[in-house]
């Protein structure tokens, strides 16, 4: 059981007379399938590939049928002796069922911890180490890969494996056990931890509890209502909170869902051209490779009402070339600004019309009743406007704490404004401009950020361009061009004629880029391989 002194002060007092102060509503991941198989029935659930957990259901599925997956697994993890407020690490292959593992972990009120499958084996073993006496659920191919060599026995209570493996014990082993009945933590007790990005080290393990969640869902399900109830295709991380988040409002609505875990257009064209969905989201990356998606035979996109993008600013072309594929009369993107750690702080709608003429760096306003966001300069105080600064947030939905680093999520607290790591500048109306990391900002560059959206917009062959500081601290571009051609250096030197001065490009391959769980680029392992001259992390 978590103890209060683990929480920050501030936190403490929430916890302790919370329901008096009226922080008793909260958002809960265990119930939402058979609530929405209640309230909707059997409503469509298409996934991409069988669930590791259950492969015999095939890929077709409902609410209901989830529902029936997700009691399962609770009552196998109850009888395995995984018990209240008990950590229980969700580490396996990337697939649909690390939410339904999710969902039946939080069911019977254990905290699930989600980790990345794309971590690297060392970073598991030192995010494990934070973690007091957890229970790991992970899969063959994990324990025989990156969990290998890390000595699970002295860092877990116990290895679950949904399909066997050495020194795991097998789901299976509990099958047919009774769903226990549902456990419901406290609003201000923590009940999911997830991790940051990791874009400049070891990821940190962000704690989320049932109210925070809820002030991250409501305003999220008023943006979307006017699309209630279509077909959602979505591709995320599944071990990101934004994702729980948007299936709460979608299983809330009823609509039928197409979940992919192969973000590969060949494989996706197909199945969104089957079913016609009229919202898509996946991460801005995805989105950039998706931009085929638009002239695809069966024209996979030309129902979408509403694309969503997160996580990561999306470029200009992008949201031109996916808003021109809809023939719907008027589409919109909606893009939301924020981080694992506060979750939305400010969004930016995007139409046909407003596309054509949007800055791809303007990421909108602070969430009314929800959030609020300044720039502050170098000394704290708020920056006047149009001058840039470091940008913050206040929000109801920010997390508890980072789990074991109390020091380090104090430091980006000011007067409950968190520090978002981000540098910007804010108009006269309070609208929020996005310009670099401050880690990532280069002395000779505006922005980075904004010379990578006229080079994306001037070279459609593109994939992919991200500038990072070289040896010196000079502008390095690292390009990935379409099918892995050879950049067109006439095409290259024409482009950027009236920008910035920058050194020679380097061409990678996109797959050669070191990347988040989300599709973030790790723009400081890019500058320690260009210093180290290596190619491969």
């Amino acid at each position: 059981m978590y103890q209060h002194e683990q929480l920050p002060p501030a936190e403490r007092r929430f916890t302790d007379r919370g329901f008096d102060r009226g922080f008793d509503r909260g958002f809960y991941l265990g119930p939402v399938f058979r609530q929405a198989a209640d309230r909707h029935g059997g409503v469509f659930v298409t996934l991409d590939r069988p669930l590791d957990v259950a492969p015999g259901r095939g890929v077709d599925l409902s609410y209901t049928e989830l529902a029936d997956v997700v009691d399962e697994l609770a009552g196998r993890l109850w009888d395995a002796g995984v018990r209240p407020s008990e950590q229980v690490v969700v580490h396996k292959s990337d697939n649909v069922d690390i939410l339904l593992l999710t969902c039946a972990v939080s069911l019977i009120g254990a905290v699930p911890v989600l980790l990345s499958p794309a971590l690297a084996g060392p970073v598991v073993g030192q995010l494990l180490a934070r973690l007091p006496g957890p229970w790991l659920v992970t899969d063959r191919a994990k324990l025989d890969g990156g969990l290998k060599e890390l000595g699970l026995s002295d860092l877990v209570r116990q290895t679950l494996s949904v399909d066997g493996g050495h020194g795991a014990v097998p789901l299976s082993k509990y099958a047919g056990a009774e769903t226990p009945a549902p456990v419901r933590l406290h609003p201000r007790e923590p009940s999911l931890i997830t991790h940051s990005s990791g874009t400049t080290g070891v990821p940190k393990l962000a704690v989320h509890c049932p109210n925070t969640m809820w002030n991250r869902l409501v305003p999220q399900q008023a943006m979307g209502w006017p699309t209630r109830g279509e077909t959602a295709a979505l591709h995320m991380s599944f071990v990101h909170s934004r994702f729980y988040h948007l299936l709460g409002v979608l299983l809330r609505f009823g609509s039928p869902l197409v979940l992919i875990t192969d973000p590969d257009p060949a494989k996706v064209g197909p199945l969104l051209a089957r079913h016609r969905p009229g919202i898509v989201e996946t991460h801005p990356n995805t989105f950039v490779l998706w931009e085929e998606l638009a002239n695809a035979p069966g024209a996979p996109l030309s129902r979408v009402r509403s694309y969503g993008s997160t996580f990561d600013a999306i470029h200009p072309r992008t949201v031109r070339r996916l808003l021109s594929a809809s023939k719907r009369r008027t589409p919109w993107l909606i893009q939301l600004y924020g981080q694992s750690e506060t979750g939305p702080v400010a969004f930016q709608w995007f139409t046909r019309r407003g596309a054509a003429r949007a800055a791809g760096r303007r990421v909108g306003i602070g969430i009314p009743g929800f959030t609020r966001v300044r720039i502050t300069d170098d000394a704290g105080r708020r920056a006047a406007p149009g001058q840039p600064g470091r940008i913050e947030a206040r929000t109801r939905g920010r997390i508890l704490t980072y789990l074991g680093a109390r020091e380090q999520y104090e430091r980006q607290l000011s007067d409950g404004w968190w520090q978002m790591g981000d540098m910007g500048r804010q108009s006269r109306l309070g609208v929020l401009h996005l310009m670099d990391r401050e880690i990532d900002r280069i002395d000779s560059v505006h922005s980075n950020l904004e010379v990578e959206d006229v080079l994306m917009d001037r070279l459609e062959e593109l994939r992919e361009v991200v500038i990072v500081p070289g040896v010196d601290r000079e502008p390095v571009p690292v390009v990935c061009v379409r099918d892995e051609r050879p950049l067109d250096a006439a095409r290259w030197r024409a482009a950027p004629a009236d920008l910035p001065p920058r050194a020679e490009p380097r061409q990678w391959r996109f797959e050669e880029l070191p990347m988040t769980a989300t599709w973030k680029v790790k723009r400081v392992e890019i500058t320690r391989m260009l210093t180290e001259g290596s190619r491969t992390p």
